[in-house]
């Protein structure tokens, strides 16, 4: 009945969409036109199958089938609420989506191709307000901008060090085009490969969540899974993700991995992206808030991107720490993601404030990254269409690494690492100046709780 009576509302809902965004036109902010057809895809893909045309079932209509044929029903119950699924879908839902299509359309003509928010009235003091908010410090655009540059550079050294190790001779561009290239290091382009590709990440979560209470002393009580992105959404899907778990426990957390070209899903970077995503890092992070009793739910549920990111990146570090790559590569294949946190640095203050154009970025990306170009590309429009967004991360974790050395130097043999991150986590997502306060509090309280 919720599932209809939502359905039924996708067209309020999307008129409402479709005004703010005639308003936002009116006063010249426009995204920069590439973002249109991203937008546009998912949103067609919506629209074909049953109940409106072509073979198969719709994405949407095929959730509201399955969840149907799970309730305990009669079969008319049953058919009484197919039919008016359908009638909802062929009514608010086409109608609300065939008006945001329609609106996108006319507007893409108009955009232009300038990529960084500069452009926009009042563009400088936004992309300031959004770096703070992001990040949640007053940093400037100039000052992050030398941070990544920095980190670049000795994170590369970091490489070059892996190339010795495994006996590679050459430059750091012709190891990232043996990095890009090798079978080795990639499951085919296949059914099957994309179940090997599961598997092995099945593997490695198993692996991780019997050595987890050597990280936490409070560990969160719901499951986490791995699942493959739906077809419908895997073009315009990160590479990765993270779901929550409902509130009422009905299903677990989820790892979302992208599998639509497992070209760009090289294996060595399987095990980082995993610690990120599922354990130790956002199912952890988020489940332990979301579980918190004594909270206010704006506490539990708050959404602070240098906190969550911050300690998602600070987790693709500690499995390292615990010995648990496996090889030089998937370590090279940790740098290469905290590299890419560092290049965001870069590009993200680059076209955001000084005015690189969307082609500058990638070509950035391309030079110093070993991920493919269609991945860099892909990464320079995301930090296009959210500004500031991509340097929480590094931020973050600079944070949370500075603290725990802090922690480590004042406690010393009363440093406990598990009551480090049960504090760290103990109170939801915060601010990192309230971190610093609670971890600071902590220390002086001499480590003994969390």
């Amino acid at each position: 009945e919720a599932y209809i009576k939502r359905l039924e509302g996708v067209a309020p809902l999307m008129a409402q969409a479709v005004e703010r965004i005639a308003a936002q036109e009116a006063k010249g902010i426009r995204p920069p036109r590439f973002v249109y057809g991203l937008v546009l895809e998912p949103c067609l893909n919506l629209l074909k199958g049953a109940p409106f045309d072509g073979e198969g079932d719709s994405p949407i209509f095929a959730d509201f089938r399955g969840k149907v044929a799970k309730a305990g029903l009669s079969d008319a119950e049953r058919a009484d609420l197919i039919a008016r699924g359908t009638a909802a879908l062929q009514g608010g839902f086409a109608a609300g989506y065939r008006t945001l299509i329609a609106h996108l359309r006319a507007a893409e003509t108009k955009a232009d191709a300038t990529a960084g928010v500069w452009k926009l009235p009042d563009g400088q003091a936004y992309y300031a307000a959004q770096l703070e908010s992001y990040t949640t410090l007053p940093l400037k655009a100039a000052d992050v901008h030398a941070l990544g540059l920095k980190e670049v550079a000795g994170i590369h050294d970091a490489m070059r060090a892996i190339m010795q190790q495994v006996g590679f001779a050459g430059d750091l561009q012709s190891f990232f085009s043996f990095m890009r290239s090798d079978p080795r290091f990639y499951h085919p382009d296949t059914d099957a490969g994309r179940a090997a590709y599961v598997a092995e990440a099945d593997a490695l979560l198993g692996e991780i969540r019997a050595r987890q209470g050597e990280l936490f002393a409070h560990l969160p009580k719901a499951p986490v899974e791995v699942r493959a992105i739906e077809a419908w959404r895997e073009k315009s899907a990160p590479k990765a993700h993270y779901r929550n778990p409902p509130q009422d426990g009905s299903a677990p957390g989820i790892f979302y991995i992208n599998l639509s070209d497992m070209k760009a899903q090289p294996r060595y970077q399987l095990a980082a992206t995993l610690y990120h995503e599922a354990i130790p890092g956002h199912h952890v992070e988020t489940c332990i808030a979301h579980e918190m009793e004594g909270l206010p739910k704006f506490r539990r549920f708050a959404s602070i991107a240098a906190f969550s990111e911050g300690w998602g990146l600070y987790s693709e570090l500690l499995p390292k720490e615990m010995g648990l790559y496996a090889d030089p590569y998937s370590d090279f294949g940790r740098l290469s993601l905290s590299l890419m946190r560092a290049c965001r640095l870069v590009v993200d203050t680059g076209i955001h404030s000084l005015q690189w154009t969307r082609e500058q970025g990638i070509a950035y990306f391309d030079a110093n990254m070993p991920s493919s170009h269609y991945d860099n590309q892909r990464e320079v429009e995301r930090y296009i269409v959210i500004p500031g967004q991509a340097t929480s991360y590094y931020i973050g974790m600079q944070k949370i690494i500075e603290l725990r050395a802090r922690a480590r130097a004042k406690l010393g043999d009363r440093f406990d690492l598990r009551r480090f991150h049960d504090v760290t986590l103990g109170a939801g997502p915060l601010p990192l100046p309230l971190l610093e306060e609670r971890i600071d509090a902590w220390i002086a309280g001499g480590g003994q709780s969390a």
